[in-house]
């Protein structure tokens, strides 16, 4: 697989906001057209005012990561916020019974289609969940392939997305075969952006797209984070403006 550095130190909570944490994961390779491309992965932790926290995004679980979580409160809410983030859940499942887990429309159909057991409580709407209703703002952005449930904690103005934006730095790339793929996907920092094969899958939904965005917009987030690459912690509304021109328009 070509050559990425992770976001070390893995496995570790990097407190980003009061209560709000985000942890990096491993690199994975993501199947496309029969090549395993390289992902660095992270995952975002929200403290609820009760001390439930609520997990965006599980990465692959660890015992070191499970010491960490547990630390910071009772998970409570495991996320699965679009229909390529799904695969970390049923090990955090097994660790934590007790927790309920939501995932974005279409997952479940996406699971079983690739061979992959997992159950869900309930699905993602444009609406918040009672549970975290009056904390955390969402809204669902819907495609013909991708579903993607974006989060907005309001106490820190921090924003969460997951493969909207992806923003890769060339530093962390050693494999100049992948950085040429990353340049053509339009998605290298500090152009990170919706990668140019994602936006196919929201041909016909862009009125849809525009909504979503403009609503994230007016959020006007301190911080951004991404799944993949950079996060944004400064301009965050001209960041948010810029890698989206694409719908905007």
């Amino acid at each position: 697989m070509f050559s990425v550095e992770p976001y070390a130190p893995l496995d570790t909570a990097k407190q980003i906001a009061p209560d709000v944490w985000i942890f990096d994961g491993p690199v994975i390779g993501f199947q496309y057209c029969g090549v395993k491309l390289p992902f660095p992965t992270r995952m975002t932790v929200i403290r609820l005012a009760n001390g439930k926290l609520f997990v965006h995004s599980p990465i692959r679980l660890t015992d070191a990561l499970k010491t960490e979580v547990d630390a910071l409160g009772e998970v409570a809410y495991l996320i699965a916020p679009n229909t390529i983030h799904y695969a970390g859940v049923p090990d955090w499942q097994k660790a934590y019974p007790h927790a309920t887990a939501y995932c974005a429309p279409g997952v479940i159909k996406r699971a079983k289609s690739v061979g992959i057991s997992v159950a869900f409580d309930a699905e993602l709407a444009d609406t918040p969940e009672p549970e975290w209703a009056g904390e955390i703002e969402q809204v669902l952005v819907r495609g013909s392939y991708l579903n993607e449930a974006v989060f907005f904690h309001k106490a820190s103005n921090t924003l969460i997305l997951t493969d909207l934006i992806e923003n890769f730095e060339a530093a962390k790339i050693h494999n100049p075969i992948w950085r040429f793929m990353v340049e053509l996907f339009g998605t290298m920092d500090p152009h990170g952006s919706t990668p140019r094969d994602m936006r196919l899958t929201f041909a016909g939904y862009k009125d849809g797209v525009r909504k979503a965005v403009e609503t994230m917009i007016g959020w006007n987030p301190d911080y951004v984070v991404l799944a993949h690459g950079r996060c944004y912690d400064t301009n965050c509304e001209a960041e948010l403006k810029r890698a989206f021109s694409w719908v905007l328009k």
